[in-house]
């Protein structure tokens, strides 16, 4: 599965500074084998989008910050390989990283690493067939 884009699906709580998020990150690159691979797309929640954690950390991996509704991410919970039932009762999908990832992923796009999650950051990541 080389062909296309890695897309990292972060979800955070308000006031996650960007060291945070990028250590999550990395640990989802990590787990999944792709150590150091680089991921040109971070796709969030729209009310996360303006975060400065948020914004800081896509800025300082070059990636472009894409915003997911809420209401975007109901069509992928049969894709997701987690479930947060606090997450579910919000949100209506059981994880919101793997959604948002797949989301942003596009048609076809694959999970290829399910929701790491630490104390205020989950993260997952999606390859995009283009």
């Amino acid at each position: 599965m080389s062909a296309g884009r890695l897309v990292a699906g972060i979800g955070i709580r308000p006031g996650t500074e960007a060291a945070d998020i990028l250590a999550c990150l990395d640990q989802a690159l990590a787990s999944a084998g792709l150590a150091g691979a680089p991921t040109p797309r971070f796709a969030t929640l729209a009310s996360r989008m303006a975060e400065a954690g948020m914004v800081a950390a896509a800025t300082e991996r070059a990636a472009e910050l894409v915003a997911i509704p809420d209401e975007a991410l109901r069509g992928f919970e049969a894709a997701c390989a987690t479930r947060s039932t606090r997450i579910a009762s919000l949100y209506g999908v059981g994880s919101v990283a793997e959604a948002a990832a797949l989301a942003a992923a596009g048609p076809g796009g694959e999970l290829v690493q399910p929701r790491i999650a630490t104390a205020r950051v989950t993260c997952a990541l999606a390859r995009s067939l283009a």
